[in-house]
This record gives structure tokens, sequence and C-alpha cells, in this order.
């Protein structure tokens, strides 16, 4: 069993990771007021000392207590920290994902380390911080705080000895700078709160008006915590310590691997350090522990895909850097080359796909800043020792894809699904996003749709989206199941001529696009000759992007948009279902 502290938005997303496996757990929340839907686990509240915390862990059970609560919540990690000590668990912490720390701001470990020849600040420290910035006032410094805009917050605000006119509140309609220009302030005071607390979005506003800039720190995190800035890092460690708790263990992507090697590589011959893990940075920010190993020429990875029936799982991929005039990726022996349009690269191009290419960068470049004195550039070759030979297995000659295996993956991370697991999975996070959002759920192939969909929606909760993968049909059936009343449906091109089709299961495994099809659409939508003859000769779907006429795209849309709604529509007989079709750039059409 596990026990998770929120109230957080690290809170929301483990609390979302771990709904997943379909498993009891208990959320816990100091005050309540967070509002979060939860299927499978059980919400408390209250503030639990180390006694009551300790007891109620030997009641249910709890196996591993996992910290996601703010970084300033110092007595709560403290606490953690000390019950899991007595009861031998296993103690993650979900920490946030921080930026370095700048030379221009003055850091400071205690509130009494405020710098004097400040005249006006801006407290953004929290409520709970009112008491002890109180001095600064009684040394003649104009002091404004700024605090969530819930009562008891004013409340608290006022016991602390804040009065109305120094209060100002967290609103959408008034952005950091404009407050900060407003009140006139000449510093702003704030924690090292990361990413998610908006800590370089205050710092920016105040660098921009010229203020001086205070940092309290973070506290430090007890030794005990396995520390994790993620969601995939979080589920990972579950998966080691609770190996029972998810039914299917995750993997990682090629890109992670290759990049998990070619940093290893360069951590050898630029430090001279040989680590058994290096730290990827992954697309969405966070950090993960990747195992590698060394030789005199190169560094190596072997692939773990989890459960996840993947025929790369077990091959070693290596990385290999050297010095060169320019940043280069290169494709070694085993790695495809494109030799047909339509991919992320021209043909003649190693087939590393951006994602992988751009974490393959940024992470190198994070560790060249850690080199004294490091002047020219990185050249990287991938290989893939026996990537032809596993290439045969794949769609990679169907697609133009010579000599080898894709370096690939969006996210970093695989999360593996038997079909029946994840369809009971998409039940699982509908019926959360019915429970947190009943009247409208948002429906998306991946992360890269629901990232576009969600701009469009900023009134719906995190809960209200909910990833379909391929299983387009199962997922209708279920919102009809629930009884939601809107669906809106994001999908990509790829996805949508399979499913124009009428294919409401639009996996690679089991179905290709239709280029006749395609071609029939494309007549309907009233597009000529030429632009017919150059669908024929595409490789993938998302070409017609580029080959259909700027003027012809709306009347294409609206054709594959319609022949969606034939098919999908009878699944949700007494729901509106609304479509929208996503370009690679986030452009998004609608029938019109």
């Amino acid at each position: 069993m596990i026990l998770l502290f929120g109230g957080t938005t690290e809170g929301r997303k483990a609390a979302k990771e771990l709904e997943e496996a379909g498993k009891c757990f208990y959320y816990s929340t100091k005050t309540g007021e967070q509002d979060i839907a939860l299927q499978h686990g059980v919400r408390i509240d209250g503030a639990l000392d180390e006694q009551s915390m300790a007891d109620f862990c030997i009641d249910n059970g709890i196996r591993i207590i996992v910290d996601a609560a703010h970084p300033f919540a110092k007595q709560l990690h403290q606490t953690v920290a000390a019950v899991a000590e007595r009861l031998s668990l296993d103690a993650i912490r979900f920490e946030r994902i921080f930026p370095e720390r700048d030379s221009d701001i003055t850091w400071i470990d205690d509130f009494t380390d405020i710098p004097r020849g400040i005249n006006t600040l801006l407290a953004t420290t929290g409520v709970q911080t009112i008491s002890r910035l109180k001095y600064l006032e009684e040394r003649g410094v104009k002091v404004f705080y700024r605090i969530l805009p819930r009562e008891s917050s004013i409340r608290l605000a006022h016991r602390n000895g804040a009065t109305d006119d120094q209060l100002c509140y967290y609103s959408d309609d008034e952005d950091e700078k404009e407050l900060m220009s407003r009140l006139g302030v000449d510093a702003l005071l704030l924690k090292e709160s990361g990413m998610t607390g908006g800590f370089l979005k205050k710092v920016e506003a105040a660098r921009s008006l010229g203020l001086n800039i205070i940092a309290l720190r973070r506290p430090a995190t007890p030794p005990i915590f396995r520390c994790v800035n993620g969601e995939h890092g979080l589920r990972r460690v579950v998966e080691e310590l609770l190996p029972d708790f998810f039914p299917l263990r995750s993997g990682l992507t090629t890109g992670t691997y290759a990049t998990a090697a070619s940093l290893a590589d360069a951590t050898h011959k630029l430090l001279g350090e040989t680590p058994s893990e290096v730290p990827v940075r992954l697309p969405n920010g966070e950090t993960i522990p990747v195992a590698v190993a060394y030789t005199d020429n190169y560094a190596y990875t072997i692939k773990v895909s989890g459960d996840d029936p993947d025929v790369t799982n077990g091959i070693e991929i290596r990385g290999q850097i050297e010095l060169s005039d320019r940043f280069m990726i290169k494709g070694g022996k085993g790695v495809g080359t494109i030799t047909l349009p339509g991919f992320d690269f021209p043909p003649g191009e190693p087939a590393i796909n951006r994602v992988p290419r751009k974490m393959i960068e940024e992470n190198l470049s994070l560790l060249v800043g850690r080199v004294p004195d490091f002047k020219g550039h990185l050249a990287v070759t991938i290989s893939v020792p026996n990537g032809e030979e596993i290439a045969r297995k794949t769609f990679n000659p169907r697609l133009g894809i010579e000599g080898g295996i894709s370096i690939v993956g969006v996210s970093g991370i695989i999360k593996p699904f038997s079909e029946e697991a994840f369809v009971d999975s998409i039940r699982r996070c509908m019926e959360v996003a019915k429970a947190g959002s009943p009247n409208h759920v948002v429906i998306n192939s991946g992360a890269k749709s629901e990232r576009f969909v969600k701009a469009l929606h900023p009134e719906l909760p995190l809960q209200a989206f909910v990833e379909y993968g391929n299983y387009i049909g199962e997922t209708l059936k279920i919102a009809d199941d629930l009884q939601i009343s809107h669906v809106t449906l994001g999908v990509m091109m790829g996805k949508a001529v399979k499913l124009a089709a009428g294919n409401l299961d639009t996996h690679s495994r089991k179905v290709t696009m239709d280029k006749d099809f395609i071609s029939a659409m494309l007549r309907e939508a009233g597009c000529d000759d030429a632009t017919l003859e150059r669908a024929e000769k595409m490789t993938l779907a998302r070409e017609l992007w580029d080959i259909i006429p700027e003027e012809s795209i709306q009347a294409f849309c609206n054709v594959m948009i319609r022949h969606c709604i034939a098919h999908c529509k009878p699944l949700l007989p007494s729901g509106i279902l609304t479509i929208l079709l996503i370009d690679d750039n986030g452009r998004i059409y609608e029938y019109v």
C-alpha cells in the first residue's frame, strides 16, 4: 500500500500516475482544500504528527510513503523521514524541477538574512511567513504580501498582522510584471519554489523592472528519501520497490538509451568519470537515471522495454563522441538511413527522430557546461550492433528506412499495456474524468495532441484529458457507458486517415493507411490530379499537410472529419461528439 502526501501540482501528477495501476492508495493533504478527483485513491485530510502517521502506516499496511508536498513543508518532510526510518519503510520524495541558481539573485537561508537598503518589498513567500517579515516594517520597509485569495488565507494574514492595504492576491487577471509595477516596489522576495511554483516567471518579471531579487533556498531533503522529479521517475521507483503494484512494468525508448550512451561517453572523455548511471533529462523536463557501461572508444546501454512487446528489448545501443567544429548527430552501424521524404529529416539522414536528437543535444549541452574552459563542439555517433537484423522485423523496410532501426520516442518512456489492461486503464481514467468534469471529457491519442487541445479548454481540470492510444472505439463506448454528455476527440493525421476509413483501433500492427481511400477523400474535397499524384507517392499520412494546397486544406479536413464522425457517432448516441484534426504544428481544424 502507498501513502501519498500531496496538495500540490506534483501531488496531482503523482496521484494520476498511481491511479493507472488500478490499486488502492491513500492521498493526504493538510487542509483538504485541493480539488482532486480520485477513483482508486482514498483521500484523507488533516495534519499528521509522527505518532499518528506511524499508527496510520501500521494500521493500513503502508509500504511506501511518497512525499509530493511543497518544497518548504519542512516539518512534513522530517516527519515522513522519521516514520520511514522508524518503521523501515521506503520513502520517495517527488520533488519539483528547479532551475539553476543564478548569480544575480541574492540567495538566503533565513528571513533574517534579507539585506538592508530596501525601501519597498513584495513578498510572495506565503501567508505563513508574514509574521516572520514584520521586523522589516519596524526597520521602515514597506512590505506587500501576495497570498492566495482564500478566506482562510486572508484570515490568517490578518492574524499575523497584515492590513488589507498590504495584501494582494494571485489572479489570472494581472501578471507579475503589472503587479510589481503598480505597487512600485524595488525588491522581490520569493521562495525557491521550482518551475511549477512560478519561480522563473516571477524572477523574469522582476529582472525586466530592474528590481532586487531575494530568494530563500529550499530546505535540504532528508537522506532517507529516493528523489524523483517527475511522474515517470515515480513510476519506475514504485515498480522497483513494489513490483506488484503496477500490472505491467514500464521501459525506456531507444531515444532515451541513445541519449544515455552519448552522455556517458562524454562524461568519460571530458570529465574522466565513469558512473554506473547517468542522469538523462526527458522531454517533460524531469531527470531519470539510466544504467550505462564503458569501453575506451564508446559507452553503451542495454535497452529494457519493460513488459512492452518490443523487438528492440535487450539490444545494445552505443554512443560515441568526438570533438568537432560544429554539433552533429550521426548514425553508425545498425541505425537506419532515411530514403524517402515525409520524415522529420530529409533522405540521406540517419533515422534518428527529432525528439531524440533534441534530447541528445540538450543533455550534452548541460554536461559541457560542467567542463572547465571547454571550446568547440561535439559530434555524436549512435550505433546499434545488430540493428540491421532487428529492423527486418519492423515496418522500417516498408517505410523506406534502410540499414537498421530507428531511434525514436516522444516522451522517452514506454508505458506497456496489454490490450485488455490498456482498455481497463482508459476506463479508469474516464471514470476519474467523469468525477472531475462530468459534462465534458477530451480524449487524445497521446501527449502531443493533448498539449495542443489543452490550450482550447483551459477551464477543464487535468483529469478531463484522457489518452486513448489507438483504442478510439473502446474509449467512445466507455464514454457512452458513463453517460458523458460531451466528448471532444483530438486526432492527428496518421490516425485520422485510418479512423475515417472505419478503423476504430488504429494500431499499426492491425491497420495501415489506405491510399485508395485517401485519394477518394481528396477527390471528394475537390483536389486536382496533381495533388492526387503527389499523395500516391507519400510514405506517411502527415505528408498530406504539405501535399494539399493551402486553399484546399479546410475542405479536405471537412471531408475527413465527416467520415470520422460517421463511424464514431453511433458509439456515442446520446452525447455530443466534437472531432478536432490537429497538424504537426498544433494548428487545429474543426468541421465548418
